[in-house]
């Protein structure tokens, strides 16, 4: 098989992210046919259709998906591979570093991590972007090679590799990675902290467990189902909010009671009290993902190192 060139990869994942080949050429300054013509050849290489065509434009076929995954991925370490040189002889980290986070990871564990990161390496630019934990979640994103790092919920079964999974609960579905270092060519995951749920409900209240139960849909992971499900007491939600923020808010309100993580609860107010679930009750992992490739370079591993002192 003929090697794809560095043109044809970026032509690859232009069209998956415009959507269409014109959309594709206009993006990277190419005619429609061009684009076209670069495809055709891509997919003459690699011995597979990469994308459907239609009215509405092209969309990846499965082949495609995986290819456009591994294209962005390449073109990242292109990328990687100038900033690394230049900074090589100055012994310097420098570039744009992609961050993929969930809500109250972004709100509360990034910050600190980043403030110190960018304090010892000012040449680092930090890309967040707040990525909901359902489906493929943050993983997702870095296994499509649009994130770096991923912070990410993580399951708790030590199981190598890494997928988007959508664990249920008491009304709640989050995304979830399996915890531990993975097989080449997959995800690599490390656990940062360990943090109980606890339920939280109007300050004062005589009898919290009678109200009914708030919920958001990144609520409670896989790996928590059968914990939710053995508790008799915890009905079905009755409200589910956007995000735990705005149920945290609902709950201070009086309007009921919820069962959130602790980094949720870092926003909590005089209006709500929160009480432990005891030693039984569900503990989830959060952590960092990233690919093999991404794993190396310098600005990655220095986040990771913030990132694991920032949680202790």
């Amino acid at each position: 098989m003929a090697d794809l060139s560095p043109q044809e990869l970026r032509v690859l994942a232009a069209v998956a992210d415009a959507g269409g080949f014109s959309a594709a050429g206009a993006a990277l300054g190419l005619t429609q046919s061009a684009v076209s013509h670069s495809v055709r050849g891509s997919e003459a290489k690699v011995g597979a259709v990469l994308f459907e065509r239609g009215r509405g434009g092209a969309s990846p076929t499965p082949a495609g998906e995986r290819a456009v995954a591994l294209a962005r991925r390449i073109l990242r370490m292109y990328e990687v591979l100038g900033a690394e040189a230049r900074g090589a002889g100055r012994d310097t980290v420098a570039g744009v570093l992609r961050i993929a986070a969930f809500r109250s990871a972004a709100l509360h564990l990034l910050p600190p991590a980043l403030e110190r990161l960018t304090a010892r390496h000012p040449g680092i630019r930090p890309e967040v972007r707040v990525v909901r934990e359902l489906g493929a979640g943050t993983a997702g994103e870095v296994a499509a090679g649009r994130a770096d790092l991923g912070i990410a919920t993580l399951n708790a079964t030590g199981a190598t590799g890494a997928t988007g999974a959508t664990g249920g609960g008491a009304g709640g579905a989050g995304g979830s990675v399996p915890a531990g270092a993975a097989a080449p060519g997959r995800l690599l995951t490390g656990v940062l902290r360990e943090e109980a749920y606890a339920l939280v409900h109007p300050a004062g209240h005589p009898d919290p467990r009678a109200l009914p139960l708030l919920d958001w849909d990144e609520n409670c992971g896989s790996y928590t189902r059968d914990w939710w499900r053995a508790q008799d007491w915890i009905p079905r939600a009755t409200v589910k909010a956007e995000d735990d923020g705005m149920v945290l808010t609902m709950v201070g309100r009086g309007l009921g009671m919820a069962i959130l993580p602790e980094l949720s609860l870092r926003e909590a107010t005089d209006a709500v009290d929160i009480t432990g679930l005891g030693p039984s009750g569900p503990v989830r992992r959060v952590g960092y993902v990233t690919t093999p490739e991404s794993a190396s370079p310098l600005a990655v591993r220095a986040l990771i190192r913030e990132l694991r002192s920032e949680a202790g």
